[in-house]
């Protein structure tokens, strides 16, 4: 049988309008994805009073080309956008905004704090995108029943404070608790968790409680308020700066609780513990999920070395001592990992779906015996954490891993 040249070219042409349709199927896109390019937006505190946490978005920005140079990610390079938001919702909304409306990002992840993240979460959910992988643990940022594209990364601070609580009537049945909180959803959740945790008890141990803005200078006057309460437990629910500033305080005014308790949130040596005094830090209670890459402990760690590696590469101007950077290398091997499982089908629909799906997953630099588990209705993935104390240089293991909501 002979076929002519048109029969031939019409049936390439039929053969190419095939591949062309099938691949369109196969190949599924949302405003910031195409066959050679994802974009994602990561609003951070570079400026502002949580300056100090500025170093995640930095930590992200350095992963993202260090994957690119890879290769990227299923074959397709990341456009990473960063800006700061200074830690205000005002600016937050703002950069968030620009991100989603004129840089056209697929997803929008990892910004920092309460309040900004509250100022922009209707806004995202309206407009069904995905604002995932949050550095928050507030409960309002785990309802995928009220908002299915918002997501935390951070335990649940509710969670944090009843281990605190449980801890505290083992160990100091009779303590005086006095504590120090934020005046917002990251402090109130914390205050809420160890009433809840305390119970009935709660009436009778929690003497005192002293609130503060971020716009504050200072805590003093709240700690010498909490002083006077004659308590002998001092539970310290503030960001890194403020933290410490409560910790040098007690010390200053010669305080001294039988115990200490320090939020995961400003657990860290390098930001709370140096400028507060490390000797006035000695003993301090608190709880983690990851790694401290200068502690001793972990100088054999594979993971340990590759992350120094790593930052040694495309981070060499950041401080290794800031165990936030730690914290960014976690966030963003996560948000590689949704973004890879999302194959060729980059919709906001699989991306949310793919970040509720996480199933045992462990970024490098998770502590032992810590994963990150997700689904459809439970949007936390970190469900355990490991208490912890501070022995004058570093913070050690006490115990064993904690089970949260257990």
């Amino acid at each position: 049988m002979t076929i002519s040249r048109r029969e031939a070219m019409g049936w390439l042409a039929a053969s190419a309008s095939l591949w062309a349709s099938r691949s369109a199927w196969a190949q599924q896109y949302d405003q910031g994805a195409s066959d050679s390019v994802i974009k994602i937006g990561m609003p951070a505190p570079y400026s502002g009073p949580a300056s100090s946490y500025g170093i995640i978005g930095k930590i992200n920005e350095a992963y993202f080309k260090m994957r690119n140079d890879q290769g990227g990610i299923n074959g397709r390079k990341v456009e990473f956008v960063t800006y700061d938001d200074q830690y205000n919702p005002a600016r937050s909304t703002e950069v968030v905004r620009r991100m989603v409306e004129q840089d056209g990002v697929l997803a929008v992840y990892g910004n920092l704090g309460s309040a900004a993240n509250a100022a922009v979460m209707r806004y995202m959910n309206m407009r069904k995108v995905p604002h995932i992988f949050l550095a928050v643990g507030a409960e309002r940022f785990a309802e995928p029943e009220k908002s299915p594209w918002t997501m935390p990364f951070m335990p649940s601070y509710q969670d944090e404070g009843r281990t605190y609580a449980q801890h505290i009537l083992k160990t100091h049945p009779s303590a005086k608790i006095a504590v120090l909180y934020q005046n917002d959803d990251f402090g109130k959740d914390l205050l809420q968790g160890l009433r809840d945790g305390l119970g009935d008890k709660a009436k009778d141990l929690l003497v005192a409680t002293a609130s503060f803005e971020v716009s504050d200078p200072t805590v003093d006057s709240q700690i010498i308020s909490l002083h006077a309460s004659g308590a002998d437990v001092f539970v310290n629910f503030a960001t890194a700066r403020f933290a410490a500033q409560a910790i040098r305080k007690i010390w200053d005014i010669g305080w001294r609780p039988q115990q200490q308790y320090l939020t995961y949130v400003s657990a860290y040596v390098k930001m709370t513990l140096e400028p507060a005094g490390l000797e006035k830090s000695n003993g301090i209670l608190a709880i983690a999920f990851f790694k401290d890459a200068i502690q001793q402990r972990w100088a054999g760690d594979a993971e340990t070395q590759r992350f120094l590696a790593f930052m040694q590469q495309y981070a060499p101007n950041e401080d290794i001592h800031n165990s936030s950077a730690v914290y960014g290398y976690c966030v963003s091997q996560t948000m590689a990992h949704v973004l890879e499982q999302c194959g060729d089908v980059l919709t906001r629909d699989n991306v949310i779906k793919q970040a509720a799906s996480l199933q045992n997953y462990r970024p490098e630099m998770l502590l032992p015996g810590i994963a990150l588990n997700t689904s459809a209705t439970n949007y936390w993935p970190i469900q355990s954490l490991q208490m912890v104390q501070f022995n004058g240089v570093e913070f050690e293991p006490v115990g064993d891993t904690v089970q949260l909501g257990a």
